[in-house]
């Protein structure tokens, strides 16, 4: 692929155009299907341009509002940029922009939050409505039409071929040699058509290194140079590294006992400086060959491949630091070798993630004594980002494993807590629990035993006390004895908390 020129098909030289004339063919209440994850090959130009028009038209009185779907969370130029104009009526699946996020909770802006490996399938069966426009951002376009995929893929697959129209960005700041990195599968069907996904390693390949596009349909190509917003980690702090020294002793505890082997399993790991923590400890750790089927390849995972301890990782997207990211440029053609970027209806497959036996490490904001997680909402009803893909690996992991500092607000707030006001992975999805304080494992337990263990490892000696004292009152008093609850007083910590004061004071 040429260095110099990027849209290399004669037919669509007439069809470049600048981002302002790609937007004017955008129109209101259009569902357009955005790529993006993680702030990784998000388009740059064609939102801007788009919230400017809105801008525009609301200054006149004219309605403008359009519904956003991507693959994750994007970045200010597109989530921020048209939340600020008040431009979306309708946002899927997760987002991750301060001023999306403020829209969603005041009311203004509709929000659904779905499980990643669901967007795909949902749109070919017609369940969100049509799609009407593809906005996709590539790394170049090849003489036979062929699209070549950027630093994520996400949904971009499904957008381009469900959308009506096609508005593509070619975006030369994109490293052409991201060229043979992706294995985009076109093997899936809908039901009853379905067919076994032939793939039972995390390196097998099993379709194409580009992405394929009716030509006919582009209505707009309008090129760009413009980095992604990488997003630079924190060194991990005291917390963070407790947290990882007790998954790589639980690990390695399993080996011991014949439940792992050395090499472990295929290493999902979300994003953050907690996971990035873990990864750094499996670097110096004894585990050799490892592999990864995950979502996002973070600093981490680059820095395990660099020193030879992870043989190979499949995921959907990037999301690198800006050092990370300036490695992986200068070294994509040894990448290339030990990665694979995949459209997410693979890389969180339910069956491909059961099946590949995957150990799954997420973060989550609280747990409640029976493990049951929240990993979305604070206080109960304003979210944060959104569920991602952590339920997709939750519900099918080998070992699914959920961690958080134990406390939060500079202590003000505990994370284990009596009742989780919103659940996103109940008890029954949920093996292990992890704070910097310890780990319980909760695979065989009873809920009553559940709640012990985790009262005693997880939660801050801080809690504790109150959190005894909750559950030894909801043992003697609760109706049922087999999740014994106080419902009078399940969600008295959040109560408290939204005052302002500290949780489990004078309980």
């Amino acid at each position: 692929m040429s260095h110099e020129s990027r849209v290399l098909p004669p037919a669509l030289r007439g069809r470049l155009m600048s981002a302002d004339a790609a937007a004017a063919l955008i129109h209101p209440d259009d569902h357009i299907g955005m790529s993006g994850f993680t702030g990784a090959g998000y388009p740059k130009a064609v939102p801007k341009a788009l919230a400017q028009r809105m801008q525009a038209a609301h200054a006149a009185g004219a309605p403008f509002k359009v519904g956003i779907w991507t693959g994750a969370s994007t970045a200010p130029e597109l989530d921020g940029a048209l939340a600020a104009v008040d431009g979306v009526e309708m946002r899927l699946p997760y987002q991750s922009d301060p001023v999306c996020r403020q829209r969603i909770n005041a009311g203004q802006m509709e929000y659904i939050d779905i499980h990643l490996s669901h967007v795909a399938q949902f749109v070919w069966f017609g369940f969100l409505g049509h799609l009407d426009v593809a906005v996709v951002e590539v790394a170049g376009i090849l003489e036979d039409g062929r699209l070549v995929p950027s630093t994520s893929v996400g949904n971009n697959k499904t957008w381009l071929e469900q959308a009506d129209k096609v508005i593509l960005e070619v975006n030369t700041a994109q490293n052409p040699q991201l060229l043979g990195m992706h294995d985009i599968y076109y093997g899936t069907q809908l039901p009853p058509h379905r067919q076994p996904i032939p793939l039972v390693r995390p390196g097998d390949r099993i379709g194409e290194t580009t992405l394929r596009c009716d030509l006919d349909k582009v209505i707009a190509v309008v090129e760009t140079h413009a980095p992604d917003r990488n997003t630079n980690f924190a060194a991990p702090d005291d917390n963070s590294v407790r947290i990882a020294g007790h998954i790589l002793e639980f690990l390695s505890h399993e080996v011991r006992k014949g439940r792992l082997p050395a090499e472990l399993l295929p290493l999902q790991s979300g994003v953050g400086n907690i996971a990035n923590a873990v990864l750094a400890g499996l670097a110096d750790g004894p585990f050799e060959q490892l592999t990864a089927f995950t979502e996002v390849l973070q600093d981490g995972m680059l820095d395990l491949i660099r020193c030879g301890k992870l043989a190979f990782a499949s995921a959907t997207a990037l999301s690198l630091s800006n050092a990370a990211m300036a490695d992986f440029n200068a070294n994509l053609a040894d990448y290339r070798r030990r990665i694979l970027l995949r459209p997410q209806e693979i890389s969180n497959h339910p069956e491909l993630i059961r099946r590949l036996g995957v150990v799954s490490m997420n973060g989550m904001i609280e747990a409640d004594l029976y493990g049951n997680v929240n990993s979305t909402h604070l206080m109960g009803t304003q979210i944060m980002n959104g569920i991602g893909g952590s339920g997709d690996f939750a519900r099918n992991a080998y070992l699914s494993i959920f961690m958080t500092p134990s406390t939060a607000k500079n202590g003000l707030i505990s994370c284990i807590v009596p009742m989780t006001p919103h659940v996103d992975h109940t008890e029954h999805d949920v093996q292990i629990l992890v704070t910097e304080q310890g780990l319980a494992d909760l695979r065989g337990l009873s809920p009553k035993q559940r709640a012990q263990v985790i009262i005693e490892r997880c939660a801050h000696p801080d809690f504790r006390p109150a959190l005894r004292d909750y559950y030894r009152r909801a043992l003697d008093q609760s109706p049922g004895k087999h999740t014994p609850h106080l419902l009078q007083e399940a969600f008295a910590w959040h109560l408290q908390a939204l005052r302002g004061e500290r949780m489990g004071h004078g309980a």
